[in-house]
């Protein structure tokens, strides 16, 4: 198996990872209310969005670091392509 495939192999798990995080994250945004009025009675939807925000706070770093990394990987993938490309041509 050459090095472009491995990388290209790393690269699609990396962004399936990536986006599914994303879908997870649109799912707990749809249910995250912009403002809330609560009485006594409604404490638990106040703990509810507690609980949301802090499952937010915890995707947002990951869905940063992943999106970095996925980007990095292609753009290393295609100076990879290009390199070998020009060698390729240059020895022809």
């Amino acid at each position: 198996m050459s090095t472009m495939m491995i990388l290209l192999i790393a690269w699609a798990g990396l962004t399936t990872i990536l986006i599914l995080l994303l879908i997870y994250r649109g799912t707990l945004t749809m249910h995250e209310d912009d403002q809330i009025f609560l009485s006594d009675s409604d404490s638990h939807l106040q703990r509810e969005q507690e609980e949301l925000t802090a499952r937010m706070n915890k995707v947002t770093p990951l869905v940063r670091l992943l999106g970095a990394a996925s980007m990095l990987l292609i753009l290393f993938i295609a100076g990879l392509a290009l390199y070998q490309q020009l060698n390729k041509t240059g020895l022809e």
